[in-house]
């Protein structure tokens, strides 16, 4: 009996250590997939435009002599975490063939919904550096670790004066707009029935407005963003930019867009945010909305477990770079009620995002 118990007991302390390695070792995810993309190898295996054979994507690469055993062992791994997959037309075929996958689709430089900006901008090393001081940043009173690690300078102030992130942030941040744009056009149309305008705030360089004002030619789009975000943009017909601080005022409108924003900041702060929207859409005494796309944490609700790990993720995401936060219904329900806002309604349809649109009725 006591034999059993201890084969028990070593069990449970394998099952413990390997946990803990999983996690100490989870930022392999990340770098490996980064390499991927900085070799190029999902447009080198599209280019090829067959199940490309492991010897020519060594050949297309551009890897010194030495290191091309290495790729078969990446390629091994990034098969095993879905990025790409493994083709034999016949058993007795000795060389692995490799093709993309959906998520890899996305991965294409050139794919119009790629999703390489973004892993660029949030792998760099100026964004990931911060986590290192996590644990510092906890023991002192300084707002965020993104400062901790960068002499006290804020992400949005160190974007201004470094041009590099600035257009990193700012591809990635367009790259995901394109992406739910498209969901958000052909899915949600309704959401801009019977609107004349629109401001974009925290737009960016006008990824979703742009999409947005070509789609529905009768809206006016206007892009509210810092100055130095904005400068030198065109607009068009019915798109124009304007610099700006969406704390000090927003244009009169008819409905405000706050695409990925509302996240960055602290509840104080979103509510000031909010409330500045709430004279934006009354100024002009029609009944006016606030859209909202980012996630509602659902905590008590089936999800799968990777999506929820995912928004966690994001949780603390915002906690090292910003001062912001993910909410769930309860807090995100506070905050709008607290802009005096009197009704919202929640859409979860937009992958770990939600779309929430905000009503005030005068």
């Amino acid at each position: 009996m006591e034999s059993h118990n201890e084969e028990l007991d070593s069990a449970k302390l394998l099952r413990a250590q390997s946990h803990i390695w999983d996690h100490i070792f989870s930022f392999i995810n990340s770098m490996f997939l980064k390499c991927a993309v900085d070799l190029g190898i999902p447009d080198v295996i599209h280019k090829y435009g067959k199940p490309m054979p492991l010897s020519k994507l060594i050949a297309s690469l551009p890897i010194h002599p030495t290191k091309t055993s290495c790729i078969y062992r990446l390629m091994r791994l990034l098969i095993h975490s879905g990025f790409f997959s493994q083709h034999k037309e016949e058993e007795e075929e000795e060389e692995v063939e490799y093709v993309l996958t959906d998520t890899s689709m996305l991965l294409l430089k050139d794919h119009p919904l790629s999703v390489t900006p973004f892993l660029l901008a949030m792998l760099d090393p100026i964004l990931t550096k911060p986590w290192y001081q996590f644990s510092t940043w906890l023991k002192n009173d300084v707002t965020t670790p993104f400062e901790t690690a960068h002499e006290g300078m804020m992400l949005w102030d160190y974007a201004g004066s470094d041009p590099n992130l600035n257009n990193k942030f700012n591809d990635g941040m367009a790259s995901d707009a394109r992406l739910v744009t498209k969901v958000l056009v052909e899915k949600f149309k309704e959401v801009f029935d019977g609107l004349e305008s629109l401001v974009d705030v925290g737009g960016g360089t006008g990824t979703m407005a742009k999409e947005v004002a070509g789609s529905f030619p009768q809206l006016e789009c206007i892009v509210l963003d810092l100055p130095h975000v904005v400068a030198g943009l065109q607009g068009s017909e019915n798109l124009k930019y304007v610099g700006g601080d969406m704390f000090e005022a927003i244009p009169p409108t008819d409905a405000i867009l706050l695409k990925w924003i509302m996240h960055d900041w602290n509840d104080e702060e979103c509510v000031n945010i909010l409330k500045k929207c709430k004279e934006a859409i009354t100024s002009k005494g029609k009944e006016g909305k606030v859209i909202i796309i980012d996630m509602v944490i659902l905590e008590n609700e089936k999800r799968d477990c990777e999506s929820v790990e995912t928004q966690l993720f994001f949780d603390m995401l915002m906690m090292v770079l910003l001062t912001g936060k993910e909410r769930n219904e309860k807090e995100w329900a506070k905050l709008i009620y607290s802009a005096g806002f009197s009704s919202y309604k929640i859409t979860p349809l937009l992958g770990l995002r939600s779309l929430i649109e905000i009503h005030h009725h005068p």
